[in-house]
């Protein structure tokens, strides 16, 4: 394929809504709540321990209820995962992060539309799943009435 005027185009298009994305103010929420998070070495540490966790979890999960170790994990997982949501820096880390995607789902919905109104545009919030969008990606071998 050769490069057009036209190609050239849409690619100083494509950088200038990067560059309006990259200053928006979800992004800069995000920037700031990740640093938040990540810069208290104790937070930090919860993080990292409940990751090693999860792998844990992830081995019983293979076995179930036969794994020795079963309630221990299943207990302790709960546990620490209850401990993390509850603390106000993590909820706002994840309310930026629903914020961006917020962002980026309707970004894509525009985009979309601006080449056909059949498009389906996969948004993981509800709220624009309307019109034309299909949602989840039609993983539901048409049950979700689109013309899959």
């Amino acid at each position: 394929m050769l490069m057009t005027s036209e190609w050239a185009f849409i690619l100083d298009e494509a950088d200038e809504l990067s560059a309006m994305i990259l200053s928006s103010e979800p992004v800069k929420r995000l920037k700031e709540a990740y640093a938040i998070v990540y810069t208290d070495v104790e937070l930090a540490s919860q993080i990292q321990a409940f990751g090693r966790m999860k792998e844990h979890y992830e081995d019983v999960q293979r076995f179930g209820k036969y794994h020795p170790d079963y309630h221990t994990i299943m207990k302790k997982i709960r546990e620490q995962k209850r401990a993390l949501d509850l603390d106000d820096r993590i909820a706002a880390l994840k309310l930026a992060e629903n914020d961006m995607q917020d962002l980026l789902d309707e970004v894509s919905l525009i985009i979309g539309r601006s080449v056909s109104e059949a498009v389906k545009v996969p948004v993981s919030n509800p709220f624009f799943n309307s019109g034309s969008s299909c949602g989840t990606g039609c993983g539901t071998g048409g049950s979700c009435s689109c013309s899959a």
